[in-house]
């Protein structure tokens, strides 16, 4: 294929809300190269499109169906594996990029390796070491397809060497989540009036989960809701399809009706919600990334994390959901000195510029040059 036809030449495989918002970034550096590819996991015409337009994307250029259905989740990567690999055998991209732990993560990275199309793995080297977690097994599967390994921080680099992966084979580029909360934080003069709509009291909690750990256990999901509704600030909670139905099923719409509840928001929405909360509390991984763009703190409930750069560096504290959250949440609230700490602490995923090091690398990638940086380098 010469240069003057490969336009659209750089696939960039997403199946997640999550995944848009990460990615777009490099769809955005990539211009007319992108190829946006949507495996149709999470795909929603309404909330989909939202973020799409948040971030000034072009819709996909492809979309699949998802492979949703009562099969699991062996159905949905296999289908999904088995499509893009016809979609990358009848039109084949130069280069696919991948981005995280889902199954169209892990269904992105099957496809191009099968079809002989070197694949970038964006937020590279992840690890919780917990085999029950659906996304380690995706991790752990794409740590082996990779041929360029763009790990955000040292500590993910060094999961990657552990394993025995080739030091030229990775890069540590930052995580594109940093610019990505930049770009859709509200302005601090449009906070008031986007919030306004929602009545909230002066000063909140704010809470999200959604992870089947949590939502899909009935013991610790009303443990979670009882220690929310115990805390001494109102608990704001965007509730999840998932958990609103799981609350339904499990009969715990009286602790639920303590706390207050909105519909799922946008990014910037939610960025918005945030950032006028005094405390965090999710299970959801982004959250313990954009904790550290936003300078608050946050409590992960989750028995493990993948993310340990974000407890390490004081925003992100690991807890049980009872009484260990009820306990760290009012040590944390009770604290006058740590909104001062964290907003003197750098976040650890680095200074905004991941998006552009990426789609650097999958264009040299895509041309067959020498990828930019060397083994290990942080800065082009």
């Amino acid at each position: 294929m010469s240069r003057t036809n490969a336009a659209r030449d750089i696939a960039v495989v997403l199946g997640t809300r999550p995944e848009i918002i990460k990615l777009a970034g490099v769809i955005t550096e990539l211009a007319d190269r992108a190829r946006i590819v949507h495996t149709g996991q999470h795909y929603d015409s309404e909330l989909s499109g939202a973020f799409f337009a948040n971030f000034d994307l072009p819709e996909p250029h492809l979309l699949l169906d998802g492979a949703t259905g009562p099969w699991g989740r062996g159905h949905q990567v296999g289908t999904l594996t088995a499509e893009l690999s016809r979609a990358f055998t009848v039109d084949p991209p130069r280069a696919v990029i991948v981005q995280g732990d889902t199954n169209s993560t892990s269904a992105g990275a099957q496809a191009a390796h099968y079809c002989g199309i070197p694949v970038v793995h964006v937020e590279a080297g992840l690890r919780s070491r917990d085999r029950s977690m659906p996304e380690e097994i995706n991790r752990q599967i794409v740590g082996v397809l990779a041929d360029i390994h763009c790990a955000a921080t040292p500590e993910a680099a060094a999961n990657l060497l552990a394993e025995g992966t080739a030091p030229e084979r990775i890069r540590i580029t930052g995580n594109t989540v940093v610019e990505a909360t930049h770009r859709s934080l509200p302005a601090p003069d449009r906070l008031d009036a986007l919030l306004a709509p929602f009545e909230l009291p002066a000063e909140y909690v704010l809470a999200t989960f959604h992870r089947p750990e949590n939502a899909d256990d009935p013991v610790r999901l009303a443990a979670t809701l009882e220690s929310l509704a115990a805390l001494e600030l109102p608990v704001v909670l965007p509730l999840h399809p998932r958990t609103r139905a799981r609350i339904k099923e499990f009969g715990l719409e009286p602790a639920a009706r303590r706390l207050h509840r909105i519909e799922p928001v946008d990014h910037p929405l939610f960025l918005a919600l945030a950032q006028r909360a005094r405390l965090l509390v999710s299970d959801s991984g982004g959250i313990q990334e954009e904790a550290t763009v936003l300078k608050k703190p946050l409590l992960v409930v989750r028995t493990s994390t993948e993310r340990p750069e974000a407890v390490s560096a004081g925003f992100a504290h690991l807890v049980e959901p009872g009484a260990e959250l009820l306990a760290t949440a009012n040590r944390l609230l009770a604290d006058p000195d740590l909104a001062g700490r964290l907003a003197g602490t750098p976040s650890p995923y680095g200074d905004g510029s991941a998006s552009a090091r990426i789609s650097g690398i999958a264009r040299a990638l895509a041309d067959r040059l020498p990828v930019p940086d060397g083994p290990l380098a942080a800065d082009g």
